[in-house]
């Protein structure tokens, strides 16, 4: 009998369900078919939702559990599943204050997305997009337990599950999963099993779900990496599971268009709390045609019926607060910055056209006049046609979201489509959970869905496992879990004792720390285990054998290998050939080709910390800049 739980899938919500497995005594094995976890998840730019958090109390905001539930409810229209939207938002603020006080994420910053009544989007003041400080915090820490703890932890990248394990007499019942490691071998594993495999607005496949349930939209640009196709969905349903509304994909408003590849189908997303923060969308003759802040599928139809090319244009107040997405954005030429008169200029419209457009605007922020699309929440007003700087981005619909998926319950078990009852050791999470925001989701709802069902797919799989070993009989797992006594370590408030051996007179005999058990507790707090070397973690004081290459390029030579099948960057005076690397990059090929053969240090700095070169990409430093002596912050 297994003492562990299978989690599939390395993006937030794996990775929530991971730790929440750790945090209630469960070991864990990790599988992706990435070689980078991450997902799409490190890519959300606006934020992660909660109501009546900490944050927004500090800030006096009027926000209530059952004003974000009505919003949810109304944004999910005819196929809202209320316990669903319950459990999302009833442990919201939860959520992100397990993710502030166990993984020290600032989640202090509060927007309005469209669709809230109230702002409730959180992100942090670090510089980073919420979804990759958020997802790296998460992901750091369990490589780490994957080395401290070893006989907790398990991870298993470039391995693609591709089946799962039923008892052959009774298919309710899960045993595990099927995968093909890096080398190409199918393996067997078995357990618990928690998919957390994304969703399938990327499915260009020749099985694609897009095309079968959607095909109007197959045809668009998707906001997602290579990855998100469908595996969980297609599995699930092969094992017999529900699939439900699968044709209720969101297009997302706002995909950023490189006006130097207008029609790659690989887009990067303008985030929402850019029109959140104040942005206007203008189409080609220069007037607004939606409320900037309806629901992602009404402003996206309403895209589709003006006349293209659409620009959003955040004012100076606006990229003020959102600074860190204008570099960014402008950093990979997707935004420009530009004077009033030059908007006007590159619209073609007269300046006095747009001077009429933006007053009329500001009027109606004002109170004086009343929105015909029937705006109602502003901010970061006046727009200046003479006085002002401008960030413009062009922007087109694209493919974001899948709210189409497998059938849950509220403990994240997966249903049968034809009993309607649970499968025996299945549960589902994140993307792949369909239902939980019905026919259309909130922006900000993503990140929380990957948090919340997470951590309840890792509660409902732990009490699973623990139930089977208990009635294991004879076997020593049991025997172990028959003993158990839990208690406070005296020597280190907030952290909860496992000890296995119920005839130790010693609390310090024979005992384990969960991790981070309370939620006052840190993430960094040792982690001692019987079968374990706590010092482990202590001596990690840096990427082992990592060394700067003393081989010298000039930057010219550096310039001449600026393409996808020859790419090479300088970061932080360090050349790198990424060449080879691209595939994994979790930020998608193009965040890395935009700078081949160029220096790509500000834009680096701005995502990452230097850490991440020695610890997922050290084959790809060659050598340094000629006359540079580099150094990096480990």
């Amino acid at each position: 009998m297994t003492d562990h739980v299978i989690v599939v899938g390395g993006g937030l919500s794996g990775l929530s369900a991971a730790h929440q497995l750790l945090i209630n005594g469960a070991n864990v094995v990790v599988l992706d078919k990435q070689g980078f976890f991450g997902g799409n998840s490190t890519k959300a730019t606006s934020g992660i939702n909660g109501a009546l958090t900490r944050t927004q109390i500090d800030l006096k905001i009027q926000d209530s559990v059952q004003q974000f539930y009505d919003d949810t409810l109304r944004s999910a229209r005819d196929l809202a599943r209320p316990e669903l939207i319950r459990v999302l938002t009833y442990n919201s603020a939860a959520a992100v204050e397990w993710l502030q006080d166990v993984f020290k994420l600032d989640l202090t910053l509060v927007s309005r997305l469209g669709g809230h009544s109230q702002p409730r989007t959180h992100r942090g003041h670090d510089a980073k997009f919420p979804g990759m400080a958020i997802t790296y915090a998460l992901m750091e820490k369990l490589e780490d337990y994957a080395e401290a703890i070893p006989d907790r932890v398990q991870i298993l990248k470039k391995a693609r599950v591709t089946k799962l394990i039923q008892d052959p007499s009774d298919e309710l019942k899960v045993l595990g999963v099927e995968y093909e490691n890096e080398n190409g071998e199918i393996m067997q594993l078995y357990g618990p099993v928690v998919l957390a495999t994304g969703g399938y607005a990327a499915d260009f496949t020749d099985s694609s779900l897009l095309k079968k349930y959607r095909p109007d939209v197959y045809g668009l640009a998707t906001t997602n990496g290579t990855h998100a196709t469908g595996d969980g969905q297609k599995m699930i349903m092969q094992a017999g599971g529900h699939g439900i509304d699968l044709e209720k994909v969101q297009v997302h408003p706002t995909g950023l268009v490189d006006p130097k590849d207008p029609d790659n189908r690989w887009k990067f997303l303008a985030a929402e709390a850019l029109r959140g923060e104040g942005g206007l969308l203008l189409n080609a003759t220069g007037d607004r045609f939606c409320d900037e802040l309806g629901h992602r599928d009404y402003v996206s139809g309403e895209i589709f019926k003006t006349k293209a090319p659409i620009r959003l244009v955040l004012n100076g107040k606006a990229s003020d607060v959102l600074d860190f997405h204008t570099k960014h954005y402008s950093g990979r030429g997707l935004m420009r910055k530009m004077t009033g008169r030059e908007l006007a200029r590159e619209i073609g419209c007269s300046e006095d056209k747009l001077k009429k457009v933006f007053d009329d605007y500001n009027a109606i922020g004002a109170g004086k006049k009343k929105d015909p699309y029937g705006k109602k929440y502003f901010t970061n007003l006046p727009l200046d046609i003479n006085d002002d700087n401008f960030h413009v981005a062009l922007v087109t619909p694209v493919l974001h979201f899948t709210m189409g998926g497998v059938e849950i319950t509220d403990k994240a078990q997966v249903l049968h489509a034809q009993s309607k009852k649970p499968f025996d050791g299945l549960y589902a999470c994140g993307e792949l959970a369909g239902g939980v925001h019905g026919a259309n989701r909130l922006g900000g709802s993503s990140l929380l869905g990957c948090v919340v069902y997470g951590r309840v797919a890792g509660d409902s799989a732990s009490q699973y496992l623990f139930q089977k070993l208990l009635k294991g009989g004879a076997s020593s797992a049991s025997k172990r879990l028959g003993m158990i006594s839990l208690h406070i370590d005296p020597s280190n408030p907030g952290q909860v004792v496992v000890n296995w051996d119920s005839n130790s007179s010693s609390p310090a005999a024979n005992r384990e720390f969960v991790p981070y058990a309370s939620a006052s507790s840190s993430p960094s707090a040792a982690i001692a285990a019987t079968s374990a070397k706590p010092e482990s973690a202590e001596k990690k004081s840096g990427p082992k054998g990592f060394s700067i290459p003393t081989k010298e390029f000039t930057p010219e030579e550096v310039s001449q290998h600026n393409k996808k099948t020859d790419c090479w960057v300088i970061v932080k005076n360090l050349v790198m050939d990424v060449t080879n690397f691209l595939e994994d990059h979790p930020g998608g090929v193009n965040a890395i080709v935009n700078f081949a053969g160029r220096d790509a240090t500000t834009e680096f700095e701005m995502l990452h910390e230097d850490r991440v070169i020695p610890k997922y990409a050290p084959e790809s430093v060659i050598g340094r800049v000629k006359g540079t002596n580099p150094a990096l912050e480990l």
